[in-house]
C-alpha cells in the first residue's frame, strides 16, 4: 500500500493529458479538478455522492468525484465534460431534447449517459437505463427530456 503524507505530486490523465499535481491525501478528486485544473463542468452538489452532479468518467465508468480521493485516482483515465468538446452525442441529444433547465446537474448527467452508451452500445432494456439515471438527481425535474435524450443515443434497429 502506498503511504502519502504532507503534499505529494501525482500524474491524473484527465481528458487525455498528463497532469502532475501537489495533492495532500485527502483532496477529493472533484476539488483538485475544479481548483487545480480548472474544470468547472463537475459540480459539488451533495458532497456526499447522493446527487451526481460531480460525476466524472474514470475508465469508461461514471463515478462520483466527490467520493473519490485524487491520489485514488492516479493511474486512471478520466473524462469530464470538457473532454467531450461540445460535439459528443450525448450533448448534441440534450441540446436537441432540451434536457435541461438549470443545468446544474446536466454535467453529471451528460457523463452518466456518455459512460451508458460507452458500455452498453447497443440499446439496453429499459431496467438498465433506469438504474443508470437513478444514480442522479434533477431538482428541476427534467427526467422526461433526460430519458428522450438518451433514446436519441440509440437510432432505430430499422433505420437505414
Amino acid at each position: 500500500m502506498i503511504r502519502y503524507e504532507g503534499k505529494t505530486v501525482i500524474k491524473l490523465t484527465v481528458n487525455g493529458s498528463v497532469h502532475e499535481l501537489a495533492v495532500r491525501p485527502s483532496d477529493l478528486l472533484l476539488d483538485v479538478l475544479r481548483e487545480q485544473l480548472g474544470l468547472t463542468a463537475a459540480k459539488p452538489g451533495c458532497k456526499n455522492g447522493d446527487c451526481g452532479a460531480c460525476t466524472v468518467v474514470i475508465d469508461g465508468w461514471p463515478a462520483k468525484s466527490c467520493l473519490v480521493l485524487a491520489v485514488e485516482a492516479e493511474g486512471h483515465a478520466i473524462l469530464t465534460v470538457e473532454g467531450l468538446g461540445g460535439t459528443a452525442a450525448v450533448q448534441r441529444a440534450f441540446v436537441e431534447e432540451n434536457a435541461f433547465q438549470c443545468g446544474y446537474c446536466t454535467s453529471g448527467f451528460l457523463m452518466v449517459c456518455h459512460a451508458l452508451q460507452t458500455q452498453h452500445p447497443t440499446l439496453p432494456e429499459e431496467y438498465v437505463i433506469e438504474e443508470w439515471l437513478a444514480s442522479n438527481v434533477c431538482r428541476c425535474t427534467s427526467y422526461e427530456e433526460i430519458r428522450a435524450a438518451v433514446g436519441r443515443l440509440y437510432p432505430p434497429e430499422d433505420a437505414p
